[in-house]
């Protein structure tokens, strides 16, 4: 597996001991994007953070410093979202399932924490379930898993078109534009708006919507599988969400035997619009939030108190 150095401005908002610095290496034989933290925040183990859509690991710029003071972060942008090499054939969230798992492996994370809001959900819950004990805990929310499919007329719209053209035609980014439009609260760097905006141009965005064009036929699968998840799960989703309606983390809490359910006020954007509430969240997780709800559902589970 190969590294490319990548020089990117330092941002002004992420705190200059511990900036993101991406990083490209070979995978499998895609070339993903990723950054990782220094190793000096460790007590909480390690954490595979992976970027939402039409985002990228820039997404991860107002938690970053906070988290990684005891935490051991690696981000990446899966592949075919960001600025990570696209494999056709990954497209989908069992296929990119399978995917984590070695990535995981290549940077030899033995049993990391995971992070997948967006499309990261489903892909996470189907390599959690592929590869039991393989993983601490995960961390998911604000990605479509409702069966029959519940998302916001936009989201909704791609899952369903029977053309990309439009898309191609429209290139992606007056797309991702109008979707950072949305976000409530943060104002996102400079760095970082550039870096979505180049992320998805030409027709880097038409071609990510396939991996959303999978869910009438994966989601059912994932409702199958729900209930043999032993990973303990946070589920963290914005209360007035429209792209991704919370009632996509109420699912998943109902069929999930181990979870924990925190819907914050914000939209979409958790990650970014109440970065705070959400990075709290999840250093307490990691901290042994994790641990205690996994105690908590076995004993009701067994019929203890």
């Amino acid at each position: 597996m190969l590294e490319y150095p990548f020089h990117t401005p330092t941002n002004s908002r992420v705190s200059v001991h511990e900036p993101i610095q991406p990083r490209f290496r070979t995978i499998n034989g895609v070339c993903i994007r990723f950054a990782e933290s220094e190793k000096n925040g460790t007590q909480n183990g390690d954490a595979l953070l992976l970027s939402p859509w039409p985002e990228s690991l820039y997404a991860f710029e107002p938690m970053w410093s906070r988290l990684a003071e005891t935490t051991h972060l690696i981000a990446i942008d899966l592949p075919g979202f960001g600025r990570s090499e696209r494999k056709d054939a990954l497209m989908s969230p069992r296929a990119m399932g399978e995917f984590i798992i070695r990535g995981a492996d290549a940077f030899g994370l033995a049993h990391p924490h995971v992070v997948g809001p967006d499309v990261g959900t489903a892909a996470v819950l189907f390599a959690a379930a592929a590869q039991p004990g393989r993983f601490l805990s995960l961390i998911v929310g604000s990605g479509g898993t409702a069966v029959p499919i519940q998302l916001g007329d936009s989201l909704r719209e791609r899952v369903f078109a029977q053309d990309l053209e439009p898309y191609r035609r429209t290139g992606g980014r007056p797309l991702v534009q109008s979707a950072i439009k949305t976000l409530e609260r943060y104002k996102l760097s400079d760095t970082a708006r550039e870096d979505y905006l180049v992320s998805y141009e030409g027709d880097r965005y038409a071609e990510s919507i396939r991996y959303v064009q999978s869910y009438p036929t994966e989601l059912v699968v994932l409702r199958d599988i729900l209930p043999q998840i032993q990973t303990p799960v946070q589920i963290i989703a914005g209360s007035r969400d429209r792209v991704v309606p919370p009632v996509n983390a109420e699912y998943l809490h109902e069929r999930l035997p181990h979870s924990d359910l925190h819907l914050i006020d914000s939209g979409h954007f958790a990650w970014e619009d109440a970065a705070d509430e959400y990075a709290s969240l999840m250093t307490a997780w990691w901290a042994g939030g994790y641990k205690r709800l996994r105690e908590a559902t076995v004993g009701t589970s067994s019929g203890g108190t």
